[in-house]
């Protein structure tokens, strides 16, 4: 039986927004290597990056009637994730839908099925990650529903979880832990600009490490000719 929840909690916008500063990488080890989707799940074009707060919804097979339905539930900011209930290849989104969902200040869709119409999403500049591409149609006669916990790609996606994807791929980041994963976030990416400047300058990240004494504990071996060390 199909269920709409209309009131779900979101995480703070101003919270959410801060995350598009940092790639999923970044917030994917923020949060202890946890958190991302499935490989699969590709941008259809690259450049895009975002970050917002899950509209979830669980689809039929080649049925897209609850996405249309999950339209009304949209807000500004947030970004719908769907999951078909078994593997579907179908093409359940188009550049229709994304008009309707930038309207009302949708971010992004996440859907684990296929997508069409990539050149007018493109060209309209609304961001998709899907599992492919799929110019094959779908059906509105079954039931399913709109702000449920669901698995997208290996992972667990409730309503209001921030949302964050780009060309490495899709993290998700529970609610109740978007305000620590954030700050993990930022000092992680402080870290590496730090880093980043030291190899630049040309030291080496055995030295900068110290890995050296370790790998030799390990037993690698130098070879200089006829010498080793």
């Amino acid at each position: 039986m199909g269920v709409v929840n209309t009131k779900i909690s979101r995480a703070d916008k101003k919270t959410v927004d801060e995350f598009s500063n940092y790639g999923v990488a970044t917030v994917h080890e923020a949060q202890g290597r946890k958190g991302l989707l499935a490989p699969h799940m590709r941008p259809i074009y690259s450049g895009a990056h975002i970050a917002g707060t899950a509209v979830t919804v669980s689809v039929p097979p080649g049925d897209n009637w609850m996405i249309h339905v999950a339209v009304e539930q949209c807000r500004d900011g947030d970004i719908m994730v769907v999951a078909p209930t078994t593997s579907s290849i179908a093409g359940y989104f188009g550049d229709l839908l994304a008009t309707a969902l930038m309207s009302r200040g949708v971010r992004g869709l996440i859907i684990e099925a296929g997508c069409r119409d990539v050149a007018e999403l493109q060209e309209m500049g609304f961001p998709v990650w899907s599992k492919c591409v799929s110019a094959e149609g779908t059906v509105k006669e079954t039931l399913g529903s709109v702000n449920i916990p669901i698995v997208c790609a290996g992972q667990d996606v409730n309503p209001g979880d921030v949302i964050v994807a780009d060309d490495d791929g899709v993290v998700v980041v529970e609610r109740p832990e978007v305000a620590d994963v954030l700050a993990n976030s930022k000092q992680r990416e402080e870290k590496e600009a730090i880093s980043r400047r030291r190899y630049a300058a040309g030291e080496l990240s055995l030295d900068m490490y110290s890995m050296r004494p370790t790998l030799k504990e390990k037993g690698l071996k130098y070879l200089h000719g006829d010498e080793e060390d």
